[in-house]
């Protein structure tokens, strides 16, 4: 699996607990702060895409996984 990949899986989990916690109609309703980390998440998306810095890409680089489109031999 790629860095891409698990940096898109991580954000959508992420999207989708915090709007389970943090909405009223859920039945795991917590507290609707929660929806400020949806909110946050959406922020780093977007100033990701602009700036192409990620700090979740860098960890995964360290924990040595690949690039998509890089050589795995």
């Amino acid at each position: 699996m790629n860095i891409e990949r698990i940096i898109r899986i991580m954000a959508g989990s992420f999207i989708l607990l915090s709007l389970t916690l943090g909405m009223e109609a859920s039945p795991l309703y917590q507290s609707s702060n929660w929806l400020w980390f949806t909110a946050f998440i959406g922020f780093n998306l977007l100033q990701s895409g602009i700036t192409r810095f990620c700090p979740p890409e860098f960890l995964l680089k360290k924990l040595g996984f690949k690039r998509a489109g890089s050589c795995s031999a």
